[in-house]
C-alpha cells in the first residue's frame, strides 16, 4: 500500500537534530564540494518531506531528517541510524549496485564535521550511485521516448522480484481492513473544507471505493491464502525505475512493513496508474499485459481497477496534506495534483463504461 496520511504529530525543531551538533550545521557541511571524498565540482542538494538529498558527481548521499509523522519516527540518531541500515539492506533486492552502504557524519577530535573517519558519530547517511536522470521512466514518458520493449523488461524485472520473495502469511480479513481504513482516511482528509474539493465528488469516489471493496472481498482474500501478497517494494512510481543498461529500482518504503506488505497486483496497478497519470496509457495497458504474460497471474480487471483507484485517492490525499506545510500553503499545485488524481480514481471506477 501507498504512503499514509502522514499529519505531523511533532517534527523538530529546524535547529535541532538531537544530537550536538545543530541540524542547520549538517546542512551548511553537506553542502559544500570539499566535505566529500570525490572532491566534486558542485554539490546539488534536494529535499523531501523525509529528507535532504546531496547529488555530486557520481553519487547522491540522503540525510535523514530528523521528523516524527503518523508511521515514522526519525528523531532520534538511533533511529536515523536504523532505517539508514534498513533503507540499504531493502533496497538491495532491486537496485544491489546502487546502494553503496551507510556512512558516519562525525565530529573530529579538532571540533570539525567529517564524511567517515574518526570521531563522535552525529548522524547517518545512506551512500548511493547516482542515477542518471535522462534514463529514469518518469522522464522517459515525459519526452515521449518510452517504448513496449521498455515496459516488457520493467515488467520482466518486476517478476524476477516477486518471485524471489516468500509468501506473507496474512488473513485476507485482516489485509481487506487495511484498505477500509485507509479509504475512510482518506475520505475524511480529502472532506476537509480548507482543500476546496468538491465534496459530493469525493464522496462519491470513495463510497464506490468501498462498494469494490465489499464486491471484490473473495477475490482479495484467495489471493492472500494463495500467495501473492508478498513484502515488496510499496512505493513503485516511474520515478524510482531507471531503464537503463538493466531496469534498476530505488527507493522502497524502508520506514513500515506493514506498507509493505501487499499484492502484487497491487504494486502493478500502482505503476500502470502512474504511467498512464503522465500521458501514456497505452503503455500502461502494455506493462499490465507484459506482467500477466511473463508472471501467469491474472488478476481479473475488476481487481486490478480498484487498486488504481484506491491508489488514486491516497495520492490525491497525499497531495492536498503537502497544503498542512508553510512552503507549499499558497501553490495552487497541489490542489490540482489532487483533482487529477481523483479523475483517474473514477476514471478507473468506470472502466467498464470505457471497455
Amino acid at each position: 500500500m501507498p504512503n499514509p496520511i502522514e499529519s505531523p504529530r511533532a517534527q523538530a525543531a529546524a535547529a535541532h537534530s538531537g544530537g550536538p551538533v545543530p541540524l542547520e550545521a549538517k546542512l551548511t557541511f553537506l553542502r559544500q564540494p570539499a566535505s566529500y571524498p570525490e572532491s566534486p565540482y558542485r554539490v546539488e542538494a534536494l529535499e523531501t518531506h523525509m529528507a535532504w538529498v546531496f547529488l555530486t558527481t557520481h553519487h547522491a548521499w540522503k540525510l535523514k531528517k530528523p521528523v516524527c509523522y503518523d508511521a515514522i519516527d526519525f528523531r532520534t540518531l538511533a533511529a536515523r541510524h536504523h532505517f539508514c541500515e534498513e533503507e540499504v539492506r531493502l533496497n538491495r533486492r532491486l537496485a544491489p549496485d546502487v546502494y553503496l552502504g551507510v556512512v558516519p557524519l562525525c565530529l573530529n577530535a579538532q571540533g570539525h564535521l567529517e564524511l567517515g573517519g574518526a570521531g563522535e558519530v552525529v548522524d547517518w547517511l545512506v551512500r548511493m550511485r547516482r542515477l542518471p536522470n535522462r534514463f529514469m521512466l518518469d522522464y522517459v514518458l515525459r519526452h515521449g521516448h518510452a517504448s513496449t520493449r521498455d515496459m516488457q523488461r520493467v515488467a520482466a524485472r518486476l517478476v524476477a522480484f516477486f518471485q524471489s520473495l516468500p509468501q506473507v502469511d496474512i488473513d485476507g480479513s485482516a489485509y481487506r481492513e487495511r484498505y477500509a481504513r485507509q479509504i475512510a482516511a482518506c475520505a475524511h482528509e480529502l472532506l476537509q473544507p480548507s482543500h476546496h474539493l468538491p465534496a459530493a465528488h469525493v464522496r462519491l469516489v470513495c463510497h464506490r471505493q468501498h462498494s469494490a471493496l465489499d464486491r471484490l472481498a473473495s477475490r482479495i482474500d484467495w489471493r492472500a491464502a494463495d500467495g501473492f501478497v508478498v513484502e515488496g517494494h510499496g512505493d513503485l512510481r516511474p520515478e524510482h525505475i531507471c531503464l537503463y543498461p538493466e531496469p534498476t529500482v530505488i527507493d522502497c518504503l524502508e520506514f513500515s512493513r506493514t506498507l509493505r506488505i501487499v499484492d502484487r497486483a497491487d504494486e502493478v496497478a500502482f505503476l500502470a496508474l502512474e504511467i498512464e497519470r503522465l500521458g501514456a496509457p497505452a503503455l500502461a495497458a502494455s506493462f499490465v499485459q507484459q506482467y500477466r504474460s511473463l508472471s501467469h497471474d491474472r488478476p481479473p480487471p475488476a481487481l486490478l481497477h480498484f487498486y488504481q483507484s484506491y491508489r488514486a485517492i491516497v495520492r490525491a490525499t497525499l497531495a492536498v496534506a503537502h497544503l498542512k506545510e508553510a512552503q507549499f500553503r499558497y501553490s495552487p499545485k497541489w490542489v490540482a495534483s489532487a483533482m487529477n488524481y481523483l479523475q483517474l480514481a473514477e476514471r478507473h471506477q468506470n472502466w467498464r463504461a470505457r471497455a
